[in-house]
């Protein structure tokens, strides 16, 4: 039994179909890549997976279990949140704030609320910027606070959605070290990046789709070397490969 398993998942828009039979297998404490060109289907994928978008057709399971159409908020109470590829924090709100009201969905005291907030401020390194409006933020920690706001939920899967979009160098590094910092954590994580850097550097495992349609999957090495990958997204510059 797959820690996640999506099997033939299929999203049309009216006369678009946006995901088109798309199944794959997660495993529990990987990090699983999932990558291809804008507009291939990657993010209505996390869409079906926690209950944005009910599936036309295909089914999801999350440790066994068949999740497909549970409401959003108990698919994040049975430990499965994303973040978005626009954040978009509570703005007025502080920090702490923000985290706080994320935190409620695993507890109804604020006390406890207040705590598992500053435990995940801690871990995620914003501790230091805690009583900042959010608004005001710079897109490097607005980025760390949307990941805050996942965390302080508790999940067992993360999925994150462009984590280093719109980063330097240094905050892509320090995005890096997180996203393993979660992993060694013990939660199992999904990541939709198209730095391709990071995605080959941190997944164990990718997962290719292209017009919503799946092409290819297996290690870094195996996708990075895979035609229809390079063809479809990767460029001529992979044609050597990962060395």
């Amino acid at each position: 039994m797959s820690f996640l398993e999506a099997k033939h998942l299929t999203k049309n828009f009216g006369g678009l179909t946006a995901v088109g039979n798309v199944s794959l297998k997660v495993e529990q404490g990987e990090i699983f890549g999932l990558i291809g060109p804008n507009g291939a289907g990657k993010t209505t994928l996390f869409n079906l997976i926690s209950s944005f978008h009910i599936p036309t057709s295909g089914q999801v399971f999350f440790k066994g279990r068949n999740i497909t159409g549970i409401k959003t908020h108990k698919i994040c109470r049975l430990g499965i949140c994303r973040t978005f590829q626009v954040v978009r924090p509570l703005r007025r709100m502080t920090v702490l704030d923000n985290v706080i009201a994320a935190a409620f969905s695993r507890t109804n005291s604020k006390a406890r609320a207040y705590d598992l907030a500053m435990e995940t401020m801690e871990f995620c390194g914003l501790l230091h910027r805690k009583d900042a409006l959010a608004g005001g933020l710079p897109i490097g920690e607005r980025k760390r606070l949307e990941i805050t706001r996942a965390m302080a939920t508790r999940p067992e899967l993360l999925l994150l959605d462009e984590t280093a979009a719109g980063l330097n160098p240094t905050e892509s590094e320090l995005a890096i070290k997180l996203i393993l910092k979660i992993r060694d954590r013990g939660v199992t994580i999904i990541i939709v990046e198209h730095n391709m850097k990071i995605i080959m550097t941190i997944s164990d495992r990718i997962h290719a789709i292209s017009f919503g349609q799946s092409i290819a999957e297996g290690t870094p090495q195996e996708v990075s070397c895979n035609p229809a990958v390079i063809e479809a997204y990767l460029g001529e510059e992979y044609d050597q490969c990962l060395t």
